[in-house]
C-alpha cells in the first residue's frame, strides 16, 4: 500500500492528532535548523529549566541589543508558558528588525505550540518544511520533464495546465503557480497531508500522455525550496531521475511534552 504523510503521522503519534502545527511561511531550512538547535541548547540551561519569567528579560527593543542577543531573547520568550510572552513576540514580528523576521516567525510558532500544548494537555506535532504550507496542506515544488528536448508547444502547455489543475482540484489540493521553460513544467502546489500526491501526479501524467506521450513518467518533488531552471538542469545532468514512486523526505519534528 502506498505510504503518505497521514500514515507516517499515525505511526508517529499512535493516533491522528486533532490539530497539527504547520509552519506556513517559506523559511530557509538551514535557518530553521539553526533556530531549533539554539532553542534546544538554551532549554538545557539552568535559568530556562527552572522557569524564566518576563521580569528576567530586558526590553527587546533596547537599542544596545545585537541581532544575536535578540535571537536569544526570542528563544527565551518562546520557552515561556505565558500568553504575555507570545504577545511580545507577536509585536516584535510587526515592529522589530526586518532582518530577524524569519527568526521571529519561528519563535512565534514555538510559543504558540507551547501554549496550545499547555491548554490541551497533549503532545503537539510540528511539521516544518522550507516551502511551508497552509491549514492542513503542505506546499510542494514539482518538476515535470518533456520527452523531447525542445519547448512545449501551446497545445501541450494547455493540456498540462488543464489536466493538473483538474487532478489537484479533485483531491482538495490547489495549484498556486505553473511555469514553462523549454521542456520543463514546474508547479507550486498545496496538497493535504492525507492525499497520496504521487498517484495524483502519475494519473495526471497518464492523462496528458493520452495526447501524444510528451511527458516523462518520472518527476522531481521537493518541499525544501523552489528550484531555478539551472538548478533543475544541473540535477538532471548529475543525477539519475528518481523513480515516480519515490518522494523527498519531509521534515517531521515531533515535539516533546514541553512544547
Amino acid at each position: 500500500m502506498e505510504d503518505n504523510l497521514y500514515d507516517k503521522l499515525k505511526s508517529l503519534t499512535g493516533k491522528f492528532p486533532d490539530k497539527l502545527n504547520i509552519l506556513e511561511e517559506q523559511i530557509d531550512v538551514k535557518l530553521q535548523m539553526e533556530y531549533f538547535k539554539h532553542s534546544s541548547k538554551l532549554k538545557k540551561k539552568t535559568e530556562v529549566a527552572v522557569g524564566l519569567t518576563l521580569n528576567d528579560l530586558p526590553d527587546i527593543y533596547a537599542p544596545e541589543h545585537t541581532n544575536e542577543s535578540i535571537k536569544e531573547q526570542l528563544i527565551k520568550l518562546a520557552s515561556m508558558d505565558d500568553p504575555k510572552a507570545y504577545r511580545i513576540i507577536e509585536d516584535y514580528l510587526k515592529n522589530g528588525r526586518p532582518e530577524l523576521r524569519d527568526w521571529t516567525l519561528l519563535a512565534q510558532q514555538e510559543s504558540k505550540m507551547l501554549l496550545e500544548s499547555s491548554l490541551l494537555d497533549e503532545n503537539q506535532i510540528f511539521i516544518s518544511t522550507g516551502l511551508g504550507g497552509r491549514g492542513n496542506m503542505l506546499r510542494y515544488f514539482i518538476v515535470f520533464i518533456g520527452e523531447e528536448p525542445h519547448e512545449f508547444n501551446e497545445f501541450q502547455k494547455n493540456i498540462i495546465s488543464s489536466e493538473f489543475s483538474f487532478a489537484l482540484k479533485n483531491n482538495q489540493s490547489e495549484l498556486e503557480k505553473i511555469t514553462f521553460d523549454d521542456n520543463l513544467a514546474t508547479l507550486l502546489v498545496l496538497i493535504p497531508f492525507e492525499v497520496p500526491f504521487q498517484k495524483v501526479f502519475r494519473d495526471a501524467i497518464t492523462e496528458c500522455n493520452n495526447y501524444g506521450n510528451f511527458l516523462k513518467p518520472n518527476f522531481l518533488v521537493t518541499n525544501v525550496k523552489t528550484l531555478t531552471t539551472q538548478e533543475i538542469h544541473d540535477f538532471i545532468q548529475h543525477n539519475e531521475l528518481p523513480d515516480s514512486n519515490d518522494f523527498d523526505n519531509l521534515s517531521l519534528n515531533p515535539e516533546s511534552d514541553e512544547t
